[in-house]
């Protein structure tokens, strides 16, 4: 951070409030407006690890612990209401950050799906109906294949069914390949922690935001120590593999991060820092 440059990527894009009563965290990228939605935030668990020693444990757990949260993403972008997943569906809260926001459900245009664990599609529908009914639901073709048809997840397809005219599938490619799917936004290949996880790069005015989705879970080791998965992991050396390869770009290109169970704020800034990385929270 000693490079001025890099200064002036840590401060281009601002908060616009800090503050986490009341569970969003609102940024700018570009003239972009990107809004953290916590569904729920707890104490963090690092029991679901996989291979974290106890000298990993205590070299990265502060002792008096960690939070982990439930986040999605609103996205104010080109006229456009964009979603990043939608949360577990826990009572209506995420839709009604999104109302507080000034934003109706209907004036959604548009729901990014990263993958299809129940945390991440389940604000889709209520009782059978669309919850966002103008909405395109925008999803990795090899993830709707997998959870719809090879191993059907019931709740996935009950999320989805309220869409079925509106559900645009795609094939994310690499980061130097990637094409954008609405103004701004790209979508990247994943995999690993499930067959089509999918992460987006959200940009504007030279600006770049990566949300990452569940490339990790357990912020404060799996940053630093990349290699590490955790049980939801579907495909655990593609996971590690996955999880360092995107962690080494954004670092790479400055970009912004933001995950789903990253505690708020949420979103962050990413650099190298040895064998791993170092994520400082906006």
């Amino acid at each position: 951070m000693k490079n001025a440059m890099f200064m002036g990527f840590l401060f281009g894009a601002m908060a616009v409030n800090g503050h986490g009563n009341d569970g969003i965290f609102a940024f700018k990228i570009g003239q972009f407006e990107v809004f953290t939605l916590i569904e729920s935030e707890r104490a963090g668990n690092a029991g679901i690890l996989v291979g974290a020693d106890t000298d990993v444990l205590n070299r990265y757990i502060p002792a008096e612990g960690f939070r982990s949260s439930a986040n999605a993403f609103l996205i104010k972008a080109a006229g456009l209401n964009i979603l990043i997943d939608t949360g577990m569906g826990t009572g209506n809260i995420i839709v009604d950050k999104i109302r507080s926001l000034g934003v109706a459900p209907e004036n959604i245009d548009a729901v990014l799906i990263t993958h299809l664990h129940g945390d991440h599609f389940g604000s889709l529908q209520r009782n059978g109906s669309a919850v966002f009914p103008n909405a395109k639901i925008y999803i990795s073709e090899r993830e709707l294949n997998y959870f719809t048809k090879t191993n059907v997840n019931q709740n996935a397809a009950a999320a989805l069914a309220p869409y079925s005219s509106q559900i645009v599938s795609f094939e994310p490619e690499g980061f130097d390949r990637g094409q954008e799917i609405l103004p701004g936004i790209t979508p990247v290949a994943a995999y690993g922690h499930t067959p089509g996880h999918t992460v987006y790069i959200i940009e504007n005015g030279g600006e770049k935001l990566l949300v990452i989705g569940d490339l990790l879970h357990v912020a404060p080791v799996q940053f630093p120590v990349p290699d590490i998965n955790a049980t939801y992991d579907m495909d655990a050396a593609a996971s590690a593999a996955m999880r360092k390869m995107v962690l080494e770009y954004a670092a790479k290109n400055r970009m912004f991060v933001g995950g789903m169970h990253i505690a708020y704020p949420g979103i962050g800034t990413i650099e190298a820092d040895g064998s791993g990385f170092k994520f400082t929270p906006r």
